[in-house]
C-alpha cells in the first residue's frame, strides 16, 4: 500500500515540521488539517477515477489526531464520506475526542495558572 506509506509519511514530516516552529501546536494543527482536506480530496478524485483509494482507517487517524476540522470542510465542500456507516460514526467519535482532550487541556492549563498564583 504505497498510498498509506506515504500518507503517514506526510504525517510524521508535518510533526517534525510543526516542532520547529514557534507555536508548535498551531503550526501542527494548520498543516494536519490541509493534509486532511487534501486526502479527503485526494480519495473522491480516486475514487471517481476508480484508482487506489486511501483507507478509511487512514482518514480517521488523520482527523483523530486533529484534522477532523479539514476532515469536515473536506466532507462537505467534495460530497465524500457523509453518508457511509460506520466511517460517519467513526468520525464523529474522533471529534469528540478530540473535543474532550482539547477541554481538559484548557481546563488543566486554567487550573495550573489559578494554582501557581496562590
Amino acid at each position: 500500500m504505497r498510498i498509506n506509506q506515504l500518507c503517514y509519511s506526510v504525517l510524521v514530516l508535518s510533526l517534525i515540521a510543526s516542532y520547529f516552529v514557534f507555536h508548535s501546536f498551531w503550526a501542527w494543527l494548520l498543516l494536519v488539517n490541509i493534509f486532511t482536506f487534501l486526502l479527503y480530496g485526494a480519495d473522491k478524485y480516486a475514487a471517481r477515477r476508480d484508482w487506489q483509494r486511501v483507507p478509511e482507517k487512514t482518514l480517521l487517524i488523520f482527523g483523530l489526531v486533529g484534522g477532523w476540522p479539514g476532515g469536515v470542510i473536506a466532507q462537505q465542500l467534495f460530497r465524500h464520506k457523509t453518508q457511509k456507516q460506520p466511517f460517519k460514526t467513526w468520525f464523529m467519535v474522533s471529534v469528540i475526542v478530540n473535543l474532550v482532550v482539547l477541554l481538559g487541556l484548557v481546563y488543566q492549563s486554567e487550573l495550573l495558572e489559578q494554582i501557581t498564583t496562590l
